[in-house]
């Protein structure tokens, strides 16, 4: 049928049938900023993907996979299936990265840039307060179970677009565009109210430094943004944390209003 005779007989279909649902939930969760860390071990993602993939295989079992997998008609069912899970996930890509975005201007007007720290998710270097923002927003995600909403998301795709009609349209594509629009304005509400302060702070430090010329301007200036920026974290922290609540209610409407007809 597909053209490798793997010689178990009746349960070559079904692996078949396994692996190829595993494509859109594989895309899906290499996408996620949570699952598809670079600190997850491979081993661990292929057994959730294969997990689920199993669970998808029993109870949808009106999803049907094409007849021959090495084929053009089976190579392009799974581009689609490719697509379709990478969108999905991206959504949620786009949602993680509103904190980062929001650290990098909270740390700039503190004149903290410089304090990196591996990213343990993205790989890289991230600043200080994004990785605690990250860390704050990761734990938000799993403590609403929005993890368990996200996959649930995920495998409702498999009935609004089944393998072989996975053309997202032109108007979800613009959508998903639309969110990274959404995303940085997420992000300057998050860092809006630690900047404001700090910006109030420059400029007291300035007022200072123009009226007593003999004060060093960097050993005054750098000290104030650093204190003034913790507090206003400190002070700030309820308002960014509903933002990142609300934040993580937004990305699991768009993931639906993805697979939404």
């Amino acid at each position: 049928m597909n053209g490798v005779d793997l010689g178990i007989g009746a349960l070559e279909q079904d692996l078949w049938r396994v692996v190829f649902l595993m494509t859109r939930l594989g895309a899906a969760l290499l996408a996620a900023p949570f699952f598809g860390a670079t600190s997850v071990p491979v081993s661990v993602r292929v057994s959730i993907t294969g997990a689920l993939a199993i669970f998808v295989s029993i109870s949808m079992p009106s999803v049907q996979t094409p007849a021959a997998l090495i084929s053009l008609d089976g190579i392009l069912a799974i581009l689609g299936e490719v697509i379709v899970g990478l969108a999905l996930g991206f959504v949620l890509q786009m949602a993680f990265a509103a904190p980062t975005v929001a650290a990098e201007l909270i740390g700039g007007g503190m004149g903290m840039s410089m304090a990196v720290s591996p990213d343990a998710m993205g790989g890289g270097t991230t600043s200080s307060f994004g990785q605690y923002f990250m860390i704050v927003l990761t734990l938000i995600f799993l403590a609403t179970g929005a993890h368990l909403d996200w996959i649930a998301l995920v495998t409702e795709s498999y009935n609004a677009f089944p393998p072989g009609q996975t053309w997202l349209g032109a108007e979800r594509f613009a959508a998903i565009a639309g969110f990274a629009s959404f995303m940085f304005e997420t992000a300057v509400r998050i860092a809006l109210p630690v900047t404001l302060i700090l910006l109030l702070v420059q400029v007291l430090t300035g007022i200072l430094s123009r009226s007593a010329p003999s004060l060093n301007l960097f050993a005054l200036g750098l000290p104030a943004g650093v204190l003034a920026g913790m507090a206003a974290l400190i002070i700030s922290a309820p308002l960014i944390y509903d933002q990142f609540t609300d934040l993580v209610g937004d990305a699991l409407a768009e993931t639906e209003s993805v697979i939404a007809r």
